[in-house]
């Protein structure tokens, strides 16, 4: 099992050091900023091997150059995004496989937030490095694709083992949590996990990682085509691509 370190900067985004005992190889996903990534391996004594892009915003490869001068790193990215991620080593595309030590990751190219935009899918030990696609009950803001590509990629995120767990990018959830309740104010999980996410933030605890399971009960992003919440929004005779559409414009304004 992968050891993971996440590491709190900017506003509310989340890095995550990766670290396989067997091999002593170290990765790092989405590194907004370098200085609290080399602070925390020097802590633990760990010497950085890998950068892990999901996609080419700065608040994820802000750190990259940095990071590879003072480490020799090799920084691994999407093959669409490789002339928009600083210092790209190695690209990759949906179905690649990457290795950090024994562990074996999965490439899935899951563009709507973004073009280009990948996660990394850890098989065995059921981990997600999802970036800005998934967020806990929420999903990334539509800046380059479509919503019809942002709804495929969360489906096929959704297919995913339910107890999958998600590390993504940014600490959005007593947001996105309000604004469900709002397109599902009967969703008793839905109500139990927001009083949960509202003691996390009051003590500004992390509330990542989450599950595909509990996803699948709470997040109407995954929850479209649920006859559930198109009867709570009022639209069941709509498709599941046309709700996820509305959701998304209405999350937007919320």
């Amino acid at each position: 099992m992968l050891d993971i370190i996440q590491i709190p900067v900017l506003n509310d985004n989340y890095i995550y050091l990766l670290h396989d005992p067997a091999s002593k190889e170290t990765a790092v996903v989405d590194p907004a900023l370098a200085s609290p990534v080399l602070e925390r391996l020097d802590q633990q004594g760990w010497k950085l091997n890998y950068i892990f892009n999901t996609h080419h915003h700065q608040d994820h490869v802000g750190g990259n150059i940095e990071l590879k001068t003072q480490t020799g790193c090799r920084i691994i990215g999407a093959y669409k995004d490789r002339e928009r991620i600083p210092g790209i080593d190695k690209t990759v595309a949906q179905g690649d496989w990457i290795k950090l030590g024994e562990v074996k990751l999965q490439v899935m190219e899951t563009p709507g937030h973004t073009s280009g935009h990948i996660v990394y899918h850890a098989i065995e030990d059921r981990l997600l490095f999802c970036g800005d696609t998934l967020f806990a009950m929420g999903c990334g803001r539509l800046f380059e694709g479509t919503a019809e590509q942002l709804w495929n990629s969360l489906k096929l995120l959704r297919d995913l083992p339910d107890e999958t767990k998600v590390y993504c990018a940014h600490e959005y959830t007593l947001n996105n949590g309000r604004f469900a309740l709002t397109v599902e104010p009967d969703n008793q999980d839905l109500v139990h996990r927001l009083l949960k996410v509202e003691d996390l933030r009051k003590v500004n605890a992390p509330t990542i990682p989450s599950t595909i399971g509990l996803e699948k009960k709470t997040n109407p992003f995954f929850r479209a085509d649920k006859p559930s919440l198109q009867t709570s929004v009022g639209r069941e005779c709509e498709s599941s691509l046309s709700i996820f559409t509305r959701l998304r414009a209405m999350k937007d304004k919320f």
